[in-house]
């Protein structure tokens, strides 16, 4: 059913279709809405679920990592600061293999306070063991929510799955999403079972204490998961297309790439505004097109090699830096093609909300002409950079 619906609730509705048993988040700006429309679903009596109240993000992920132990479906959301201060316990999840499902509002991280939106906050949890993915609209969001759940308690697999979401943009923007009928959630998404839980007729322990002769080899056991799921994903993103007809969870996704001599790479909302470029330029011949990475973990090394390796330059923009270095995704798009075509230069833009225009892009693709960049700032506001904004 078509629905005129604000990002958070259309992710709510797709929660809601999952059925989880228990439900645990804090409230945090962008995310609140998300948990808000949730609280009421099961207030109303909508959601047979039970929705805990905790006093901190770390408690929220530290519930719902004890009621998925139970065998139960469990969903949590949060953003920013939130994220970070529930960083130990994330870890904790993936290191037992919990196929808990988390929406993460991306918002720029202190300090200085900042609520608009970056992707720093997720990339900064990128070596945690959950699989990450990026949403570009709020169908997506939607979507991806449900096929979260599919691809996190198969059997083969068995993580945790980030679904990101750029705060405010996505969050608070209002689109017309589909919402898919319970029964077709049912017929894609089978009840939760699990295949280890406390069981008090079968006792069993999580989370025990790993010496150095088998620590290395449990991350080496999930190392092999995350990549083995980059073969899964487009097989649920296939089975999610055939009950509702649109397209499904994807590794990346190629725009207008077939003939282009230049490709941008970027994840999430950004890449609609890159599209509308794309199109203005291809209306004057040039040959530009886009490379829209969706799975950041595991990261499609061999998707993207293969989606680029036939163009001349490539122009990845990230949302986020690694201080010191580089932006991740441009680092890591980098080192496939170490030593060979195409060129790749990376560029940073839109940190803690900073608006990223058709200009935006314009700037960053006129600076590639005269020069190849590692980590070259977008927008920079050169007024400020005193000596005194520093102090």
């Amino acid at each position: 059913m078509k629905q005129f619906l604000e990002g958070s609730y259309a992710v709510a509705e797709a929660v809601k279709l999952c059925k989880p048993a228990v439900i645990s988040a804090y409230p945090i700006t962008p995310q609140t809405h998300i948990v808000e429309r949730l609280a009421d679903f099961v207030a109303n009596g909508e959601m047979d679920s039970q929705f805990v109240n905790v006093e901190s993000e770390h408690s929220a992920a530290t519930v719902v990592l004890g009621a998925v132990a139970t065998g139960v479906r469990v969903f949590t959301a949060t953003s920013s600061q939130g994220l970070i201060y529930m960083s130990e316990v994330l870890f904790n999840i993936a290191g037992m293999r919990f196929p808990i499902v988390m929406v993460c509002a991306n918002r720029a991280i202190s300090a200085p306070i900042n609520i608009w939106n970056d992707q720093q906050d997720a990339i900064s949890l990128r070596d945690s063991g959950w699989v990450q993915v990026y949403a570009e609209n709020n169908q997506e969001a939607l979507d991806l929510t449900l096929q979260a759940y599919r691809l996190g308690e198969n059997p083969r697999v068995m993580l945790p799955i980030m679904v990101n979401m750029d705060g405010f943009i996505l969050t608070h923007g209002m689109e017309t999403v589909d919402v898919p009928s319970q029964e077709q959630v049912n017929k894609f998404l089978p009840p939760y079972n699990a295949p280890y839980k406390l069981d008090v007729d079968n006792p069993m322990s999580f989370g025990l204490l790993g010496d150095p002769s088998i620590y290395l080899e449990t991350r080496y056991s999930l190392h092999k998961t995350l990549e083995e799921t980059l073969d899964l994903m487009p097989k649920i993103g296939k089975e999610f297309e055939s009950v509702f007809g649109r397209k499904g969870l994807s590794l990346v996704e190629s725009y207008k790439l077939e003939d282009a001599k230049i490709a941008i790479v970027a994840m999430g909302s950004v890449c609609g505004t890159i599209k509308d470029y794309i199109d203005a330029q291809r209306e004057k011949g040039k040959k530009i097109g886009l490379l829209r990475v969706i799975s950041y973990r595991p990261f499609p090394k061999d998707a993207i090699f293969e989606a680029l390796k036939n163009v001349t330059k490539v122009l990845v923009l990230d949302k986020s830096i690694s201080l010191g270095s580089e932006g991740p995704l441009y680092t890591e798009t980098k080192s496939l093609f170490a030593n060979k075509k195409p060129k790749v230069s990376g560029f940073v833009a839109g940190l803690g909300g900073r608006d990223i225009t058709i200009q935006t892009i314009k700037d960053m693709v006129d600076i590639s002409k005269s020069k190849d960049v590692r980590c070259e700032f977008l927008n920079v506001n050169q007024s400020l950079l005193k000596e005194e904004f520093y102090v």
